[in-house]
């Protein structure tokens, strides 16, 4: 195994990677400085699209040269020609405390999302599914963080995390309408060294891999919830993984260079880089893209 900085890109806050299977190129947002990035499996060819708000995750279209973006204040598409924004709706107009977080696409192509407290002062953020047809539907609420959005191989289990809760939650996820059920804690996340859960990825065994952010601590999960290994990477604050490359072998991770609270200390010189892990000897699942 090895672990190479991928890009030397300083993100304020990484986040949401994502690999395009079609562009063969990794995705990912700075959340802070809201933009969104990509580039080669080897790092090159970087483009970058500012977005002027927070934005807290995005999905690939499949119909559309373009993407679904969680912007603070709500869903927008972003068209990849031009930069042009289109406003879709905010969901949580009346929680301006609240701004859009983690995402992620189901095998359907449905885009799940959830919002934050952006103060952390109580638990007014919510789950949510927008369909191929624009219609959204809330989950789940009573959250403080949406985090952790990611499904197993065959879709149907949804993983979720609310990150300060110091769990990651397993829902039976219905394929057909979207609709969660039967939430039960598929792990408990360790918070003694100052971890929490952050971004998650399955990979084609079924395990799920979660950023302990704080920890610095990538952490592979059997399907059972037990751990099965623990990577310990170059800096503290990761924030997220996917695989990718041409072969989905290689695992891309992000951080962030500034915490977004002050009891967190600065981190090495390697800070808000995406890295890239080679040599696990393992396959992720390809992204699904949005189907509207």
């Amino acid at each position: 195994m090895e672990i190479k900085v991928l890009v030397d890109v300083k993100t304020k806050l990484g986040e949401c990677p994502t690999w395009d299977t079609v562009r063969q190129r990794l995705f990912w947002v700075d959340i802070v400085d809201g933009r969104l990035f990509c580039c080669d499996e080897f790092g090159g060819n970087i483009r970058a699209w500012e977005v002027h708000k927070k934005i807290g995750s995005f999905a690939l279209q499949e119909n559309y040269n373009g993407a679904i973006v969680a912007l603070e204040d709500g869903l927008y598409q972003l068209d990849f020609e031009t930069g042009n924004l289109k406003f879709i709706c905010n969901p949580e107009p009346d929680l301006p405390q609240n701004r859009l977080n983690d995402g992620r696409v189901d095998r359907q192509g449905r885009f799940v999302f959830g919002s934050m407290n952006r103060l952390e002062d109580g638990n007014t953020a919510s789950l949510y599914r927008l369909d191929a047809d624009y219609k959204i539907e809330k989950l789940e609420n009573n959250i403080n963080t949406s985090n952790s959005i990611c499904w197993s191989p065959d879709g149907t289990k949804l993983y979720f995390a609310d990150t300060w809760q110091g769990e990651i939650w397993s829902y039976d996820y219905d394929l057909e309408t979207g609709q969660i059920s039967n939430k039960t804690i598929f792990c408990k996340i360790d918070t003694s060294d100052g971890g929490s859960a952050d971004g998650s990825t399955v990979d084609r065994e079924g395990y799920l891999w979660n950023a302990k952010v704080y920890s610095g601590q990538l952490v592979r999960y059997r399907p059972d919830g037990q751990i099965d290994r623990i990577i310990e990477m170059p800096v503290k604050k990761i924030t997220s993984a996917v695989f990718g490359g041409k072969n989905l072998d290689v695992l891309f991770v992000t951080s962030m260079s500034q915490p977004p609270l002050p009891r967190f200390p600065n981190d090495n010189q390697l800070r808000g880089s995406v890295f890239a892990i080679y040599g696990l000897g393992i396959q992720g699942i390809a992204d699904a893209r949005f189907m509207g």
